[in-house]
């Protein structure tokens, strides 16, 4: 199963390597990075190393292929080589994904209208940008595609798709070989559990995102 990852300067590194490391698991899959040109890229907290082997026309048809987010995707939902890519690997895709503001990409790309779709809470509302009903779900499946929340959620993603694609039991190996059990130290992964006054301060420290 060929899978392609999309990766560009300014990318947050989790939303791409958290589902990487469960996708990679999967059994016979073939899982690449994928950029407009190979090479590094340039992630937006400076992650060193991050490389694209293979360029966007070198896999136009990938089963599945994911769109992680960056703290402001509009100059990447706003290349045209890039949405022609997006909207050509969606005809023949069986899964077209994305983590976090991916889905903005997704939504340029003209795939989320109609949908249900969730994305970063921070940015929720741009959804209706693109004709997408947004939910604060974690994971949201329509059809073939499949949005995730922010960042952290992409792993949650994935392994959504490795028990759609092998079973429960694969998928439940997976999240077992990468002990993914998490017990954060807070209680504040989503606006509906952090302090009010915690949401408030992150709200006005990236307004220009909800902008």
């Amino acid at each position: 199963m060929n899978i392609a990852i999309l990766l560009y300067d300014g990318v947050t590194a989790l939303d791409a390597i958290g589902p990487y490391e469960v996708l990679a698991c999967m059994p016979d899959a073939d899982v690449h990075f994928v950029a407009k040109k190979p090479g590094v890229i340039t992630t937006h907290t400076g992650v060193p190393g991050l490389h694209a082997d293979m360029a966007l026309s070198d896999m136009p048809a990938p089963d599945i292929f994911l769109l992680p987010g960056c703290p402001d995707p509009s100059h990447v939902a706003g290349d045209q080589e890039t949405i022609a890519w997006v909207r050509q690997a969606h005809v023949t895709s069986k899964w077209s994904t994305s983590v976090c503001t991916g889905a903005l990409i997704l939504g340029a790309a003209g795939i989320l209208a109609g949908l249900t779709a969730t994305t970063h809470w921070l940015t929720h509302e741009a959804l209706k940008d693109f004709g997408a009903t947004p939910t604060l779900q974690r994971v949201v499946r329509q059809g073939k595609v499949i949005t995730a929340a922010g960042v952290s959620s992409g792993i949650d993603m994935a392994l959504f798709l490795a028990a759609a694609e092998y079973g429960d039991d694969i998928a439940q190996e997976i999240q077992l070989i990468i002990e993914y059990d998490p017990e954060p130290p807070f209680n504040a992964g989503s606006p509906a559990k952090a302090p009010k006054h915690v949401v408030e301060s992150l709200k006005e420290k990236f307004a220009h995102l909800a902008s």
